[in-house]
């Protein structure tokens, strides 16, 4: 069933809210929407106290370690971590704290998929593919037609996101994390047509993020994905300075869901 799943991203050791195309490389400059006063472990608690499993931690560039280091201490064992995870450190996040690792980047050198990558992050997690999840963060390349796109979302890989590449990848994960970068932080709704295909081709848990600015829209992606995929927000809560909707209203549309 769709279920609302929180976030915590972290640049610059900062918790931050971004307009997603803008987060360049090259210049660390972007458009923000929101940067919190709050520390990480701060998030970390309040999705704990509300019990909120499967939030994503996401490091958007260096700085960050010490800052997840402490959103997972605040509560071990319940949230995801991504953002430079490699097959040198993914056991160490695992060790810290975290529940599953999250990985784009690595598994495409120069933009090219990596089988060889992936199995070496897999090996590295003891064979176990219920810590790993695999971040197909897109852009959108003509109609109907989405790219998986690396370091932080500016370089745009070889794979379309396709129900053969959504199969290829399913035996080697536990989950998918897809962030609809051209519509992140922008508070100007969810990507439909991806969330339905999605829906579609996935067999194995999906959340999107991108575009979500209020009830109506988890109550959207519900329809559209027959309750198969989970949404975050994140820019248009009003823990991250937002006016679209608030945290608890959340937390209370996922305790009211039932399966469909």
């Amino acid at each position: 069933m769709t279920r609302f799943r929180p976030c915590i991203d972290l640049h610059a050791g900062q918790v931050k809210q971004i307009v997603g195309g803008t987060l360049d490389s090259a210049t660390s400059e972007l458009k923000t929407n929101f940067v919190s006063q709050r520390p990480a472990e701060y998030y970390a608690k309040l999705y704990r106290d509300n019990e909120l499993e499967g939030a994503h931690v996401i490091m958007l560039g260096p700085g960050n370690d010490e800052a997840a280091d402490e959103a997972l201490a605040a509560w071990p064992g319940h949230l995801q971590v991504g953002g430079g995870i490699n097959d040198k450190n993914a056991a160490q996040w695992i060790e810290k704290g975290a529940s599953k690792v999250i990985i784009t980047s690595f598994l495409f050198p120069e933009g090219k998929f990596s089988q060889e990558r992936l199995n070496a992050v897999l090996s590295a997690l003891g064979g176990d593919k219920d810590k790993l999840v695999i971040d197909l963060s897109c852009r959108r390349r003509g109609p109907d037609k989405w790219f998986v796109a690396m370091n932080k979302w500016q370089t745009i890989t070889d794979m379309e996101i396709t129900q053969e590449s959504i199969k290829g990848l399913e035996p080697y994960c536990s989950e998918f994390l897809i962030h609809a970068a051209d519509n992140e932080g922008l508070q100007k709704g969810v990507d439909e047509s991806l969330v339905e295909n999605l829906a579609d081709w996935c067999t194995i848990p999906v959340t999107y993020a991108g575009g979500g600015r209020n009830i109506a829209d988890l109550e959207l992606v519900k329809r559209k994905s027959n309750g198969r995929i989970d949404l975050t927000i994140g820019s248009a809560l009003d823990i991250f300075g937002g006016q679209g909707v608030e945290f608890h209203d959340c937390v209370q549309w996922n305790k009211k869901q039932v399966p469909l």
